[in-house]
């Protein structure tokens, strides 16, 4: 009885002291090469290891894609989920393992990379660069 009651106290008093930090960087104000916003922005949660993207086209990039999908929506969000690889911030794979892309950050920097994938050959081109970086150290 005094072995559960002493390991309770213990796991008790280590998890009250425990300081959780997360990192989270905010992208936001990013241009595109071929598409037009209102708002583009990207949270990158590096505890929870998710990038949120927060869009909103302006009429002439939502009127190009409603043409060919009704299911466009003129403001949207999405969620994937990330890693970190040699400095860099990658989103998990997206498409088949002979062909695939990523979106790519850096830490500190104010570009945003696609990474194409086809039978191992490799290609990385800047889709967007950021007007504003925010970081936050948030610790509870």
């Amino acid at each position: 009885m005094k072995k559960n009651s002493l390991l309770v106290f213990f796991l008790f008093f280590f998890f009250s002291t425990l300081k959780l930090n997360a990192e989270i960087i905010v992208l936001s104000k990013c241009d595109h090469k071929e598409d037009g916003f209102l708002k583009n922005e990207y949270i990158l949660n590096l505890n929870e290891l998710i990038m949120t993207r927060n869009y909103v086209y302006n009429e002439k990039t939502y009127q190009k894609y409603k043409i060919t999908d009704l299911s466009v929506k003129k403001s949207n969000s999405y969620v994937r989920n990330i890693y970190q690889e040699n400095g860099k911030i990658l989103t998990l794979k997206h498409g088949y393992p002979q062909f695939y892309t990523q979106i790519l950050f850096e830490k500190n920097k104010k570009e945003i990379f696609i990474k194409a994938v086809l039978n191992d050959i490799e290609s990385v081109s800047k889709v967007s660069t950021c007007k504003k970086i925010e970081k936050f150290d948030r610790q509870s």
